[in-house]
């Protein structure tokens, strides 16, 4: 990029403002945002070298900035200019499923093009989509000085009048969509307070509407006196902010009163439309501190939105964020349940564990007697996921726990703790790898919990059955087929449990899902005002049955849908005709000792290591796949963008080598780990 550059653009403008009455294209603009386009987008010190030189340029030569002031104003006032004001980067009113449906038709039958609406010229500039990042990286001082540059008083009054008229009717059409906005049934529902007092929704439409009316007088009245005096948006600034604390107390209280979609996409439209209120306020309020950067701010959204606005991404990021946040919040919170960090809640971790292993080994030998059945394929997949619905909400009732279920809730708990980290950083990394040390000592223990009980109840089972029952559990054939799936070799057991550790994440949603909307839809009063169930069950028992419900909804939904997905998922990819099938550690521990007590003859050694093997594979696939699916979710929910993982992995392999047995069982004293945080930093330094 040299200054040369700007010379071929400069004459290309001078050559178009030259014809009398021509229509003016884009094409220098084009090429004028071709020659400040880095190379590297998000290479910022190219960005700044790039925007210097530009900004030099137009110091140096005052005719250049003059005729390209001249000419970008004159082709905005060729186009439609409202709508993209009022629109472009903010969500429809017509409801998140319509917005899906419309972005899922655009990429089957395209939208019919406006060319004469503005969005089509951002389009044609700005037409890559990595635009943004640069436009993002630009400095606000650098914009203020081009902006101050291309801003020329004295001329083109007519064009800059269309301008602020356009800008104005955006601000109007903002003002009462948000007026509108802020009576829905389910803002007020979120939030009682709007019914009692003036409700600033309303309260900024009258501001505006009044700042409106203002500012054309004092149009109307330059034109005829010759001296503008713009009017004061102080009281509309005032408002808007207060419509932001609304907005921003409501997501704060959804962890009280929960959340639902429809709210949170009310939410996220309220938001857009009055940050896009304000960015156009400041435009057209003349304070040059705040008018360069807003400029700035609405290009760069437009440019954003024009690559986004179809974009089925989009949609479901801009709208999963606060119900993902609710639901990894709940998940954080049982999580928390799911760390020891004493003997006490170790041994009591092994006990829950222990008493969920007798109930796996006892659904192994279902699964095995159901497979017997000459069913249809779909009444398997009906019969197996009962077995293992109904057996982990057993477990669940009677407070056991399933290993492979924390992972989901741990990582949760960890993002949660990485959220609200505070003090120094020494002190941050020692929390977390604190909590990871415990994390990691408690799923030892509850893994071995399992399957310390699975494997002898299953092997006292199937060596008791062909007595009570005169015949094997399984046949040797089936015992064989049994050993092979466990085989990390020559079967599809990781896969099949990297399946399943999809299954145990989505269940770990599922649940923070049903917590939530056991909160937001008031399941538990609801229940409590069932007149049918006070007969049923009488007052007493009633209010304990709806209590129980209000707090384990969640964990009951979560087991349940669990099971349904383990059982159905082989019978899924039969009739998709792929290989589907789940592997779970409990139960391949289980039918590990049930096929080598089963299988014809002395099962030899190599047997046995490669059968042991798969099960140590498809148990660290389990947890490897569910924890780092769960931790990533819980972390964009919470916009952590926690740059501390490469000397936090390395604090924890340190404590490893140093203290290894604290993985396995709890220490008998509390050890500081900030001395190890410390050691760790000097030896980077």
């Amino acid at each position: 990029m040299n200054k040369k550059s700007f010379n071929v653009v400069y004459n290309e403008i001078k050559q178009q403002l030259g014809q009398t009455q021509a229509v003016l294209n884009e094409q220098p603009l084009v090429h004028l945002i071709a020659i400040i386009r880095p190379k590297n987008p998000k290479n910022t010190q190219e960005v700044k070298k790039n925007i210097q030189i530009f900004i030099q340029t137009l110091e140096e030569t005052p005719h250049f900035k003059y005729v390209l002031s001249q000419y970008i104003l004159k082709l905005i006032t060729q186009y439609k200019q409202s709508n993209l004001y009022a629109d472009s980067g903010i969500l429809a009113l017509d409801g998140f499923w319509n917005q899906l449906n419309q972005r899922m038709m655009y990429h089957l039958l395209p939208p019919i093009i406006d060319h004469a609406q503005i969005k089509e010229l951002i389009g044609k500039v700005f037409y890559l989509s990595s635009d943004k990042y640069w436009l993002e990286s630009i400095e606000v001082s650098d914009w203020k000085l081009i902006f101050e540059q291309l801003t020329i008083e004295q001329d083109l009054l007519v064009e800059k009048s269309q301008i602020k008229e356009n800008i104005l009717k955006a601000i109007n059409i903002l003002s009462y969509r948000i007026s509108g906005i802020g009576l829905f049934p389910e803002l007020l529902y979120a939030e009682p307070k709007l019914n009692e007092h003036e409700s600033p929704f309303l309260a900024q439409n009258r501001e505006i509407t009044d700042f409106i009316a203002k500012y054309k007088n004092s149009i109307e009245s330059a034109q005829q006196v010759g001296v503008y005096i713009p009017p004061d948006a102080a009281q509309a600034f005032v408002m808007i902010e207060q419509c932001l604390g609304v907005v921003n107390g409501i997501r704060r209280s959804t962890k009280r009163i929960g959340v639902s979609l429809t709210l949170t996409y009310l939410l996220t439209v309220l938001e857009q439309s009055l940050e896009r209120l304000e960015i156009l306020l400041q435009i057209v309020s003349n304070h040059t501190q705040t008018q360069g950067k807003a400029v700035h701010d609405l290009l760069y959204d437009l440019v954003k939105a024009n690559h986004s606005e179809k974009r089925v991404g989009a949609l479901l990021s801009a709208n999963s964020e606060l119900l993902a946040l609710q639901v990894t919040e709940n998940a954080s919170k049982t999580g928390e349940h799911y760390v020891s960090t004493d003997k006490n809640g170790f041994f009591a971790m092994y006990k829950a564990a222990a008493g969920a292993g007798t109930i796996i080994a006892t659904m192994s030998v279902i699964k095995i007697l159901l497979a017997r059945l000459s069913l249809a394929p779909i009444l398997h997949a009906l019969t197996y996921s009962m077995n293992y619905s109904l057996g982990f909400v057993l477990i669940h009732v009677l407070h056991f726990t399933v290993a492979t279920k924390q992972p989901a809730m741990t990582a949760a708990a960890l993002a949660a703790t990485v959220q609200q980290r505070k003090g120094s950083r020494t002190t941050q990394l020692a929390e977390l790898t604190e909590l990871i040390v415990n994390i990691i000592r408690t799923q030892f223990i509850a893994i071995l919990g399992n399957i310390s009980i699975a494997i002898p109840v299953a092997a006292i089972i199937t060596l008791s059955w062909p007595a009570l029952f005169g015949e094997k559990l399984l046949n040797n054939i089936k015992a064989t087929n049994l050993l092979h799936t466990l085989d990390p070799f020559t079967s599809l057991a990781v896969p099949h449990a990297a399946i399943a550790g999809v299954c145990l994440f989505l269940s770990g949603l599922i649940a923070g899902y049903f917590d939530n909307m056991a909160i937001y839809r008031k399941i538990g009063p609801r229940l409590k005002m069932h007149r049918g169930l006070r007969k049923l069950l009488g007052e007493k028992r009633q209010n304990k049955f709806a209590d129980y419900i209000e707090r384990n909804l969640g964990a009951i939904s979560g087991n349940f849908l669990f099971g349904i997905m383990l059982g159905s998922m082989g019978t899924l990819g039969f009739i998709l005709g792929l290989p589907l099938d789940i592997r779970h550690i409990a139960f391949a521990s289980a039918n590990l000792i049930q096929g080598l007590l089963s299988v014809s003859g002395s099962p030899d050694l190599g047997l046995i290591l490669i059968s042991c093997l798969g099960v140590a594979l498809i148990g660290l696939t389990n947890l490897f796949v569910s924890f780092s699916l769960t931790i990533i979710v819980a972390l964009r929910a919470r916009r952590v963008k926690f740059e501390q993982w490469k000397p936090l992995a390395k604090l924890v392999l340190t404590h490893f080598f140093t203290r290894p047995s604290d993985f396995f069982w709890p220490p008998k004293e509390k050890v500081s780990i900030t001395n190890d945080v410390k050691q760790t930093q000097k030896k980077d330094n």
